[in-house]
């Protein structure tokens, strides 16, 4: 298949881009899929207590195509992950936008062979996996395991490896997002043979190791630090699995059969508790390994919170969304449900909540669209404040969703939808 590339660059003068990457150097951006530490906490100052009245403050919109990755924020730009579907023909792109302004300042795209299936509108065609930033280049995984590594100023590439060449790669199944482990870039795309997890070197493209013959699934891998040691926490459609992230070796496995509709949220961690989706492990020294809490039944049913969001654990409690879209909270050292209100979403399949922890509230976005402030506790849900952030595009069971995480970063919030990114103001006195 002939890839053909497209690079637009807009005008502005390389001292201005010097400038402006310095001067963002130490801002609070968001350069990777659910934040700076990948836990989808924001801890930034200045910022709304309530929603204005009339709705916040829109600083800029600009199109897009379809995709469900998140924004990032760095350095003074955001980018942004879609595809343009003109039958027959496909194009995967990265739009890089000034922060501030909204004005384009470069386009990359090339061309990729999606069936036909794929022009459909119900059935999400596009890119998932959120980019990553670090430093000078921005790192972009396509649908397809087409990975490249872009220059931030001008969007030229810097290297490329298109993983479904190299091996067996299920159509549109590259979902999870990347992450960036020292000198390693690791993607998680279910390639096959036994290279499902795949450790490139950052700078090169080059592959250093491979790990797993699993299924892929929608969940995006996280690196942890436990006992200290590093691990790579990977949620597969056949396992749980903690990988040695500097060479690939297994620590531990646990063998668990999900369906890849279900096998969505990131696995979140913190202090000896590992929580993937509803399902609780505890886990232990040297060598790593990991037993299982709660659920005692663990049978999907019993295992899985929510199939499009992430559950947030903080201290002794959890808050998730259930498949539905209900908002819950449960004790973490027994799952045990404290309570539950179905006042955040529309109650129906395919509803999403995504959570975002920020100075002991929180921001809660839902597949409508809306973003809410609210307090969330042992003792109950209290809503401070809601507004429409951004209109809901994908086709569904008769309705309309939106899906993608939000980035939050410098005082804003960055959404996606399959026709937009909309910047609005979070800053106090906006």
């Amino acid at each position: 298949m002939t890839q053909t590339r497209f690079v637009t660059l807009h005008a502005i003068q390389a001292p201005v881009l010097g400038l402006l990457l310095m001067a963002r150097a130490g801002a609070n951006d968001w350069p990777q899929f659910r934040g700076p530490n990948r836990d989808g906490n924001w801890d930034e100052s200045g910022i709304l207590e309530s929603f204005p009245r009339e709705s916040l403050k829109i600083r800029w919109r600009h199109p897009v195509g379809g995709g469900w990755s998140s924004p990032v924020v760095a350095q003074g730009r955001v980018f942004v992950s879609d595809v343009e579907l003109t039958k027959p023909s496909a194009r995967e792109r990265v739009h890089c936008i000034e922060e501030k302004t909204g004005k384009v300042l470069w386009v990359y795209g090339y061309k990729e062979n999606y069936l036909e299936w794929t022009f459909v509108p119900e059935r999400g065609a596009g890119p998932t996996a959120t980019p990553i930033v670090e430093q000078e280049r921005i790192y972009v995984v396509g649908a397809y395991g087409y990975v490249h590594c872009l220059d931030v100023e001008t969007g030229t590439v810097l290297w490329e490896k298109h993983i479904g060449r190299e091996y067996e790669v299920a159509e549109m199944s590259c979902r999870p997002s990347p992450l960036i482990e020292g000198s390693l870039l690791i993607v998680f795309t279910g390639a096959k043979p036994g290279a499902s997890v795949l450790a490139l070197d950052k700078h090169t493209g080059k592959e250093v190791w491979k790990a797993l013959d699993d299924h892929v699934s929608n969940s995006s891998p996280v690196a942890i630090t436990f006992a200290g040691r590093r691990q790579l926490i990977v949620w597969s459609d056949n396992s749980i699995t903690s990988l040695d992230p500097a060479n690939g070796h297994i620590f531990w496995r646990e063998p668990m059969v999900t369906s890849n509709n279900d096998s969505v949220p990131t696995p979140v961690f913190q202090g000896n508790r590992l929580l993937v989706s509803g399902l609780m492990l505890e886990l232990s020294g040297d060598p790593p390994a990991a037993s299982f809490r709660w659920p005692e039944n663990r049978t999907p049913s019993k295992r899985l919170l929510s199939n499009t969001s992430s559950p947030v654990l903080q201290g002794e409690y959890i808050f998730s969304a259930r498949s539905g879209g209900a908002l819950v909270c449960l004790e973490a050292a027994t799952g045990r449900q404290l309570w539950c209100t179905n006042s955040v979403t529309a109650q129906r399949n395919g509803a999403s909540i995504s959570i975002t922890p920020h100075g002991g509230k929180f921001f809660l976005f839902t597949d409508e669209g809306n973003l809410i402030r609210a307090q969330l506790a042992p003792a109950g849900y209290r809503e401070i404040s809601r507004t429409h952030l951004i209109d809901p595009t994908w086709p569904f069971a008769g309705a309309k969703f939106v899906y993608a995480p939000p980035a939050f970063a410098n005082r804003h919030v960055f959404a996606r939808s399959e026709a937009e990114v909309v910047c609005a103001s979070l800053e106090k006195g906006d």
